[in-house]
C-alpha cells in the first residue's frame, strides 16, 4: 500500500468504534483489521444476501464449483488421447446444485460466521442500515453511534431497461445457480466476465446457449486478437455468439422467451427456454440516506471516495464493489482492511492497485495483469509485446491441449515487464509470476534467466520471455 503522507501506522493502536454496513469480504476484512488494531467496538450490519456477501453466496464460490463440474463432464466427453475411451452423462442436475449449496453453506460458516464468533469485539446485526448522519446508523428500530462508518454494501446485477424484460422471469447470477432443472436452451444478455463463464458452464452441461452482446465482440476492452481466439474456442463448443446486438423487446412466447433484436439494421428473433441477464453490476446504495448524509455518488450510483477510501463526508468510508472500480473479492478485502486502518488510526494510506491480476474462468481461462500493448503505448512507454502460442509449450503439447497464447508486454528501454495477457487452460495459475515481476520491477531478461521446470505450464512464461529475441520454433527442449 502506498502512503499519502509517509506515516507508518502498522504498530499504532486504534482507538474508537466502527460501524460497517454490509456483510461481504470488505466488511469482514475491515472488522478483522479493526480488531487487530484494538478497536473498542465493531458492529457489522448485514441485510440482503446472507452473511458472506456476493462471493461465497452467489458469485465466486458457486460459479467456480459449477464450472469445474461442467468441465468434468466436458472432459469425459472429449478425451484427446488415443486408445482411451471415456463417456460422460449428466445423470442428475439437482444433485450438482445441492452439492454446490453444501459447499456454500460450509464456507459461509467456516470463513464468515466462525470468524465472527472468535472476535468478541464484533457484533453482527441482521438488517438494513441507513445513515442518519456521519456517526449514526439506523437499523430496524435501533440507532447506533460510532466514531466511523464504513459502507461495504456491494453490488448486484444491473438490469437494462428493455421492454417486456420484467415480465419473463429473467435470471441473474443470484437465481441461475439455484435452478432445479437444466434449461433446454438459454439466451445470455452480455459478453463479459459473468456472461461468458455462465454461458460456457451451461452449454457444457447440455443447454443450447446463445450469447447476445451489444458490442462488436466479446470482452470489448481486451485486445481483439485475444477475444477473437476465445470466440473461436467457444463457438467450437457449440455456443452461438451474436455481436452488435440492440435488443428491442423481450416477451413470453408460450413456454419460451422471445427476444427481438436489431443487428446491422436487420431484425432478428431469438427464442430460448430461459434468459440470463449479465449486463453489468449496479451498486447497493438505494434507500441508505447517503446523499442526505453528504456522501456523494457518481453518475452510475457508485460511491465516490478519495485515494484513502474516505467518502465526501469526513468519517464515512467505503470499500468493495459499491465503489464500482475493481470489482473482485480480493480487492474488496484489501479495501475493507485499508479503510478500517485509515479510519481508526488516521494513517491516510492511499490504495495501491499496482500489478492487480484478474481472471475470467472460461476454458481456456483469460488472465491479465498490468497493461496491454495499446494501453502501454498510450501511457507513453516504448512498448513491445511477444506472443507465444501454447502450441510451443511442451506441457501443453504433452497434455494435448494447445489452446491459447501467452503474451508479455515490456518497455523496450528498461526491459521491465509492463503487462501480461494469458489465454490458457489454467491461465490463472501462470498469472502471479507476471504480477510479481511487474510489482517488483523484474525484467524480461531476469524472467528468461530464471529456472522453470520442464514440462510445466509455467515454463511457458520463460518461453514467452525468450520470444522477444528468439523464434520459439528454433529452440530445443529446455533451451535458452
Amino acid at each position: 500500500m502506498g502512503s499519502c503522507c509517509g506515516n507508518d501506522t502498522s504498530e499504532r493502536d486504534a482507538a474508537g468504534t466502527l460501524i460497517i454496513i454490509g456483510g461481504g469480504s470488505a466488511a469482514f476484512a475491515a472488522a478483522s483489521r479493526a480488531v487487530e488494531l484494538g478497536a473498542d467496538q465493531v458492529t457489522i450490519i448485514n441485510g440482503g444476501l446472507p452473511t458472506g456477501g456476493t462471493c461465497v453466496n452467489v458469485g465466486c464460490v458457486p460459479s467456480k464449483t459449477l464450472i469445474r463440474a461442467a468441465e468434468s463432464l466436458y472432459r469425459a466427453r472429449h478425451n484427446p488421447f488415443a486408445g482411451i475411451q471415456t463417456r460422460g452423462h449428466l445423470a442428475h442436475f439437482p444433485a450438482i446444485i445441492e452439492e454446490k449449496r453444501r459447499l456454500v453453506d460450509g464456507l459461509r460458516q467456516a470463513k464468515y460466521l466462525e470468524v465472527i464468533r472468535r472476535l468478541p469485539q464484533v457484533r453482527l446485526i441482521e438488517g438494513r442500515g441507513r445513515l442518519i448522519d456521519d456517526k449514526t446508523v439506523q437499523v430496524g428500530g435501533e440507532q447506533l453511534v460510532a466514531d466511523h462508518i464504513l459502507i461495504a454494501t456491494g453490488a448486484t446485477a444491473a438490469i437494462p431497461e428493455i421492454p417486456g424484460l420484467a415480465d419473463v422471469s429473467y435470471l441473474t447470477n443470484q437465481s441461475l445457480f439455484e435452478l432445479e432443472s437444466l434449461p433446454e436452451s438459454l439466451i445470455v444478455l452480455g459478453g463479459r466476465y459473468v456472461a461468458l463463464e455462465c454461458a460456457q458452464l451451461f452449454a457444457r452441461l447440455g443447454s443450447r446457449v446463445t450469447i447476445l452482446q451489444r458490442s462488436d465482440r466479446i470482452l470489448p476492452t481486451e485486445a481483439e486478437d485475444l477475444t477473437n481466439l476465445l470466440t473461436t474456442y467457444l463457438v467450437g463448443e457449440g455456443l452461438e455468439i451474436v455481436t452488435g446486438v440492440a435488443v428491442e423487446q423481450v416477451q413470453r412466447r408460450g413456454p419460451n422467451v422471445l427476444v427481438t433484436a436489431t443487428i446491422n439494421g436487420a431484425r432478428r428473433d431469438f427464442t430460448a427456454a430461459r434468459i440470463l441477464v449479465a449486463t453489468g453490476r449496479a451498486p447497493n446504495t438505494h434507500h441508505m440516506g447517503l446523499e442526505k448524509a453528504g456522501v456523494e455518488l457518481n453518475k452510475r450510483g457508485f460511491i465516490t471516495v478519495d485515494p484513502t477510501l474516505q467518502t465526501t463526508r469526513a468519517g464515512v468510508w467505503a470499500a468493495g464493489d459499491v465503489l464500482g472500480q475493481h470489482m473482485f473479492v480480493y480487492t474488496a478485502a484489501y479495501e475493507g482492511a485499508l479503510a478500517a486502518e485509515n479510519a481508526l488510526t488516521g494513517a491516510r494510506r492511499a490504495a495501491d492497485y499496482t500489478a492487480l491480476p484478474w481472471v475470467i474462468f472460461t476454458d481456456p481461462q483469460v488472465a491479465g495483469v498490468g497493461v496491454d500493448e495499446r494501453q502501454a503505448r498510450e501511457a507513453g512507454w516504448e512498448a513491445e509485446s511477444a506472443a507465444l502460442p501454447l502450441a510451443h509449450v511442451p506441457r501443453a503439447i504433452a497434455a494435448r491441449d494447445t489452446r491459447g497464447v501467452i503474451q508479455l508486454i515490456r518497455d523496450r528501454k528498461t526491459d521491465r515487464l509492463l503487462g501480461a495477457r494469458i489465454l490458457a487452460a489454467e491461465g490463472s495459475e501462470l498469472l502471479m509470476e507476471a504480477a510479481l515481476a511487474i510489482k517488483f520491477g523484474i525484467t524480461v531478461r531476469q524472467l528468461r534467466e530464471s529456472f522453470h521446470p520442464y514440462l510445466t505450464l509455467g515454463e511457458g512464461m520463460k518461453l514467452a520471455a525468450l520470444a522477444f529475441s528468439k523464434d520459439p520454433t528454433h529452440l530445443s527442449c529446455c533451451a535458452t
